[in-house]
């Protein structure tokens, strides 16, 4: 009868070091988990020590409870096999597979010889290193000499580095601290809603590594991959399509929020007239001073005016708040900003503090 307490991890050690084989190639788990790549691999090399010796400790049981545990295990085995060599996108299926035959197929004689014929053992084990060295040695040497000299290092041709400035205005989206704890606010704003042509920023202010991964292809439309703490993330939307896009945290799946597109709209005028520098009765300073729009619209400042103002929210004279700031504008620049809060947001030129306006966001 076979060894059970053998057989029996052996089995299950390596119908789970398949599964994690096939998880971890296939392209189906994510960043986080591709250091369990050589866990798995071990943990199934393993496993089938265990179960060639158990099977040869006395030859194959014949037992119901054998018979049924081995067809659960083929199972297992036949269905994550057929799947690792069939429908993966890994480009080292072929060399996987010769790895697990050449490592297999001499251990199973080896191990036979040992039980069955042990005074063949040394003479079969000799033939088999000589010919494991051999193969080595001819593989190291080829690799050397033959035009394909894969293990002589190449000589890189560093490039310069390219231009990777946002093509669009800047949309920021913060993953807030605390985030990888359930329930607690994750991305702000948690519904984004962008203007096609906009780069989106992701920053990670939080002290643990998160991801930004579009939900419904897993990331086929957008993924940062692991995000440490501080990293940024940038998404430029020119090329998307408008609609929504649901994205989650993949190390942390409870944190999901929503990006949405939305076509490029005419942005409403403000004008900073001729002499508006100047404090005087009648004068006007924002044309107009008082602004009604709807969230996700966006106003441009335009400096008609022949000297530098800004527009900067907040109360005049110094109360900065932070929300937008033009900075020093030029006579003809131009300032826009996109308001995806509602609110009224008051705002004044830090250079002529008479200057005031007002956006009210409905």
């Amino acid at each position: 009868m076979s060894n059970w307490d053998l057989m029996m991890p052996g089995m299950g050690l390596t119908a789970i070091g398949l599964a994690g084989v096939v998880i971890s190639y296939a392209g189906i788990a994510h960043t986080f988990i591709d250091g369990m790549h050589a866990l798995t691999g071990l943990t199934m090399f393993i496993g089938l020590i265990f179960l060639a010796t158990g099977i040869l400790d006395g030859g194959v049981s014949t037992s119901n409870r054998a018979k049924a545990t081995a067809l659960v295990v083929v199972s297992i085995s036949l269905g994550f096999g057929m799947f690792a060599f069939t429908m993966n996108t890994s480009n080292y299926t072929v060399t996987l597979a010769g790895l697990l035959m050449a490592i297999a197929f001499p251990a199973i004689i080896i191990a036979y010889l040992s039980m069955k014929h042990p005074n063949y053992v040394k003479p079969i084990g000799a033939i088999v290193g000589m010919a494991s060295a051999t193969g080595i040695i001819m593989w190291l040497a080829f690799g050397v000499v033959s035009p394909d000299s894969y293990i002589i290092p190449q000589v890189q041709i560093e490039e310069p580095e390219e231009d990777i400035t946002p093509a669009g205005p800047i949309f920021a989206i913060e993953i807030l601290e605390g985030s990888a704890q359930e329930g607690k606010p994750d991305y702000k704003p948690d519904v984004a809603i962008v203007t096609q042509g906009y780069t989106v920023e992701w920053t990670n202010v939080d002290s643990v590594a998160h991801t930004v991964t579009s939900t419904e292809d897993f990331g086929e439309t957008f993924d940062s991959s692991l995000m440490s703490a501080g990293d940024v993330f940038t998404l430029d939307t020119t090329n998307l399509e408008v609609g929504e896009y649901e994205y989650l945290c993949i190390v942390h799946p409870w944190m999901t929020s929503t990006l949405i597109i939305e076509a490029p709209k005419e942005p409403e005028k403000v004008m900073i007239p001729q002499g508006a520098a100047i404090p005087d009765d009648g004068q006007i300073y924002y044309d107009p001073q008082v602004i009604n729009v709807k969230v996700g619209s966006v106003i441009a400042w335009d400096n008609v005016d022949n000297t530098v103002h800004t527009v900067t929210s907040g109360k005049a004279p110094t109360d900065v708040d932070g929300v937008f700031d033009s900075e020093m504008m030029l006579a003809g620049d131009v300032y826009e900003f996109k308001f995806t809060e509602a609110g009224s947001y008051d705002y004044y030129c830090t250079f002529h503090p008479w200057m005031v306006g007002t956006v009210n966001v409905e």
